[in-house]
């Protein structure tokens, strides 16, 4: 079990609790996903599209570790969750959004292409996203395709930018004692 310092020292860092071989260690979502942590909640299908769409969304979220971010957040309880879903009142468990969001994605891209999202060359993959987030995509089914851009689009920018590292890379100095990150 991680201890109370200990966890508010990797928090202030943007450090979560991710299990490794059952004991509970503090990582980085970036951590996380370069030392191949196992998904707790979601599928490799499901992770695989998250962080296609992360990507997408926010050049640098694959590698920021948006599949560990969020597969870590739907494992805490619901009031724990540093998700934009949370944020936005989505109805726990949290999960289940985004499992009917990743289900929808493929669908709608395999329905225009007849492959999964995370298949379709770059730039299909943009124009995929302008039509989801105009609500326009052909074969939806699952959450409004609007809301899904800006919830994955929101946890995006918080995994690659709501860290030490993303607001160095903004040429903003990080004083945890004045400015705290916006949610870990």
């Amino acid at each position: 079990m991680v201890g109370r310092r200990e966890f508010m020292r990797g928090a202030a860092l943007g450090a979560l609790a991710f299990t490794i071989g059952g004991a509970q260690v503090l990582l980085t979502p970036r951590e996380a996903r370069a030392r191949g942590v196992p998904f707790r909640l979601l599928q490799a299908r499901e992770a695989e599209t998250l962080e296609a769409m992360g990507e997408t969304l926010v050049p640098g979220a694959r590698d920021a570790g948006i599949a560990h971010f969020i597969d870590q957040q739907i494992s805490v309880p619901p009031e724990e969750a540093l998700l934009e879903a949370r944020i936005l009142n989505v109805r726990p468990p949290y999960a289940d959004f985004y499992k009917a969001a990743t289900g929808a994605i493929d669908k709608a891209a395999a329905a225009q292409s007849d492959q999964r999202f995370a298949w379709l060359p770059a730039d299909a993959q943009r124009e995929f996203v302008n039509l989801m987030r105009q609500n326009k995509l052909p074969g939806w089914q699952g959450p409004p395709s609007g809301f899904v851009y800006f919830v994955l689009r929101s946890d995006a920018v918080d995994v690659v930018y709501g860290t030490v590292e993303g607001y160095e890379a903004l040429g903003i100095p990080y004083q945890a004692h004045i400015m705290p990150l916006k949610r870990w």
